[in-house]
Protein backbone atom coordinates (compact mmCIF):
# COMPACT_ATOMS: atom_id res chain seq x y z
CA UNK A 1 0.00 0.00 0.00
CA UNK A 2 2.77 2.45 0.92
CA UNK A 3 4.64 1.53 -2.26
CA UNK A 4 1.53 2.29 -4.35
CA UNK A 5 1.04 5.68 -2.69
CA UNK A 6 4.72 6.52 -3.10
CA UNK A 7 4.65 5.64 -6.81
CA UNK A 8 1.51 7.69 -7.37
CA UNK A 9 3.07 10.66 -5.55
CA UNK A 10 6.26 10.39 -7.61
CA UNK A 11 4.20 10.29 -10.84
CA UNK A 12 2.24 13.36 -9.79
CA UNK A 13 5.38 15.30 -8.86
CA UNK A 14 7.09 14.33 -12.13
CA UNK A 15 3.94 15.30 -14.04
CA UNK A 16 3.79 18.68 -12.29
CA UNK A 17 7.42 19.36 -13.16
CA UNK A 18 6.79 18.36 -16.78
CA UNK A 19 3.69 20.59 -16.91
CA UNK A 20 5.69 23.51 -15.49
CA UNK A 21 8.44 23.21 -18.11
CA UNK A 22 5.85 22.71 -20.85
CA UNK A 23 4.21 25.98 -19.78
CA UNK A 24 7.54 27.84 -19.62
CA UNK A 25 8.55 26.68 -23.10
CA UNK A 26 5.21 27.26 -24.81
CA UNK A 27 5.29 26.81 -28.59
CA UNK A 28 4.71 29.77 -30.90
CA UNK A 29 0.99 30.40 -31.30
CA UNK A 30 -0.82 30.64 -34.63
CA UNK A 31 -1.99 34.04 -35.86
CA UNK A 32 -5.57 34.56 -36.89
CA UNK A 33 -7.68 37.58 -37.70
CA UNK A 34 -10.24 38.46 -35.02
CA UNK A 35 -12.96 37.10 -37.33
CA UNK A 36 -11.13 33.79 -37.83
CA UNK A 37 -10.51 33.48 -34.08
CA UNK A 38 -14.20 34.15 -33.36
CA UNK A 39 -15.14 31.33 -35.78
CA UNK A 40 -12.66 28.97 -34.10
CA UNK A 41 -13.91 29.96 -30.64
CA UNK A 42 -17.45 29.09 -31.71
CA UNK A 43 -16.42 25.69 -33.19
CA UNK A 44 -14.43 24.76 -30.09
CA UNK A 45 -17.56 25.04 -27.91
CA UNK A 46 -18.42 21.53 -29.16
CA UNK A 47 -15.16 20.03 -27.87
CA UNK A 48 -13.84 19.10 -24.44
CA UNK A 49 -10.67 17.36 -23.33
CA UNK A 50 -10.78 14.73 -20.58
CA UNK A 51 -7.33 14.72 -19.03
CA UNK A 52 -5.05 14.48 -16.01
CA UNK A 53 -2.92 17.49 -15.14
CA UNK A 54 0.41 15.66 -14.92
CA UNK A 55 -0.12 13.08 -17.67
CA UNK A 56 2.65 13.50 -20.29
CA UNK A 57 0.30 12.60 -23.14
CA UNK A 58 -2.24 15.15 -21.89
CA UNK A 59 0.50 17.79 -21.63
CA UNK A 60 1.43 17.02 -25.24
CA UNK A 61 -2.17 17.65 -26.34
CA UNK A 62 -2.47 20.81 -24.20
CA UNK A 63 0.66 22.20 -25.91
CA UNK A 64 -1.08 21.82 -29.27
CA UNK A 65 -4.25 23.40 -27.87
CA UNK A 66 -2.22 26.42 -26.67
CA UNK A 67 -0.33 26.69 -29.96
CA UNK A 68 -3.60 26.65 -31.91
CA UNK A 69 -5.21 29.19 -29.52
CA UNK A 70 -8.20 26.96 -28.80
CA UNK A 71 -10.35 27.91 -25.79
CA UNK A 72 -10.94 24.23 -25.11
CA UNK A 73 -12.70 23.07 -21.95
CA UNK A 74 -10.48 20.82 -19.85
CA UNK A 75 -12.23 18.16 -17.77
CA UNK A 76 -10.25 16.63 -14.93
CA UNK A 77 -10.82 12.88 -15.04
CA UNK A 78 -8.26 12.13 -12.35
CA UNK A 79 -10.55 12.54 -9.33
CA UNK A 80 -11.81 9.13 -8.23
CA UNK A 81 -15.60 9.15 -8.19
CA UNK A 82 -15.59 12.56 -9.89
CA UNK A 83 -18.21 13.52 -12.46
CA UNK A 84 -15.82 13.75 -15.41
CA UNK A 85 -14.08 10.48 -14.61
CA UNK A 86 -17.42 8.66 -14.38
CA UNK A 87 -18.67 10.24 -17.63
CA UNK A 88 -15.48 9.31 -19.47
CA UNK A 89 -15.71 5.70 -18.33
CA UNK A 90 -19.47 5.30 -18.83
CA UNK A 91 -20.05 7.27 -22.04
CA UNK A 92 -16.59 7.11 -23.58
CA UNK A 93 -16.29 3.41 -22.90
CA UNK A 94 -12.92 3.39 -21.15
CA UNK A 95 -10.95 5.27 -18.54
CA UNK A 96 -8.09 6.52 -20.69
CA UNK A 97 -6.70 10.01 -21.08
CA UNK A 98 -6.32 12.15 -23.00
CA UNK A 99 -9.71 11.86 -24.66
CA UNK A 100 -11.29 14.51 -26.85
CA UNK A 101 -15.07 14.60 -26.72
CA UNK A 102 -16.55 15.93 -29.96
CA UNK A 103 -20.26 16.85 -29.83
CA UNK A 104 -21.50 17.74 -33.31
CA UNK A 105 -24.57 17.15 -35.44
CA UNK A 106 -26.37 15.44 -32.55
CA UNK A 107 -23.58 12.87 -32.26
CA UNK A 108 -20.80 12.36 -29.70
CA UNK A 109 -17.42 11.01 -30.74
CA UNK A 110 -14.79 10.01 -28.16
CA UNK A 111 -11.31 10.39 -29.66
CA UNK A 112 -8.53 8.69 -27.70
CA UNK A 113 -4.74 8.68 -28.22
CA UNK A 114 -2.74 11.91 -28.04
CA UNK A 115 -1.36 11.64 -31.59
CA UNK A 116 -4.85 11.13 -33.04
CA UNK A 117 -6.20 14.09 -31.05
CA UNK A 118 -3.32 16.31 -32.16
CA UNK A 119 -3.76 15.27 -35.79
CA UNK A 120 -7.49 16.05 -35.60
CA UNK A 121 -6.91 19.47 -34.01
CA UNK A 122 -4.17 20.37 -36.49
CA UNK A 123 -6.25 19.27 -39.45
CA UNK A 124 -9.26 21.22 -38.28
CA UNK A 125 -7.75 24.36 -36.72
CA UNK A 126 -4.19 24.93 -37.98
CA UNK A 127 -4.37 27.52 -40.79
CA UNK A 128 -1.03 26.26 -42.15
CA UNK A 129 -2.06 22.59 -42.24
CA UNK A 130 -2.83 21.04 -45.63
CA UNK A 131 -5.89 18.83 -46.25
CA UNK A 132 -8.04 20.82 -43.83
CA UNK A 133 -11.10 19.17 -42.32
CA UNK A 134 -14.38 20.53 -43.74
Amino acid sequence: MIKKVLLRTMREVAGAIWAFFSFIFTPKRVNRTPEEQARVDEEVKNLSLYQYFGCPFCIKVRRTVRRLRLPLEYRNAQIRGGEHRLTLEKEGGKLQVPCLRIDENGETIWLYESNDIIAYLNQRFDPHHTNKHG
